[in-house]
C-alpha cells in the first residue's frame, strides 16, 4: 500500500471513532442526566485518549492527534456534563 492509502484508514478510523462520542454528547445535553455514564470509564478512557495525544504528537501523525484532541474535548464534555448533572439532580 502506498503512503496515501493507509492515511485514508488513519483518517477513516479517526473519523469514526471520534462521531462515536457525538450521539452521547448529545443525548447527555437533551436530557440532563448521565446516570449510565461510568465515571471510571470515562476517566480511563480520557488517561487513555491523552496517552495518544501524546503518541501521535510523537511519531508526527496528524489524524492520531487531531482525532484525539477532538475525541478529548467530547469526552471532556461528557464527564463535565455527568458531575454538573449529577449535582443538580441531588
Amino acid at each position: 500500500m502506498n503512503h496515501m492509502n493507509i492515511e485514508f484508514f488513519g483518517y477513516f478510523a479517526a473519523v469514526l471513532t471520534t462521531a462515536a462520542f457525538l450521539p452521547q454528547l448529545i443525548k447527555t445535553l437533551q436530557t440532563k442526566k448521565a446516570d449510565d455514564v461510568s465515571t471510571t470509564t470515562l476517566v480511563m478512557f480520557i488517561c487513555g485518549v491523552c496517552s495518544w495525544i501524546i503518541y501521535g504528537y510523537q511519531i508526527s501523525s496528524l489524524p492520531i492527534t487531531v482525532a484525539n484532541l477532538i475525541t478529548l474535548i467530547l469526552n471532556l464534555l461528557i464527564l463535565i456534563s455527568k458531575i454538573g448533572f449529577s449535582r443538580k439532580n441531588n
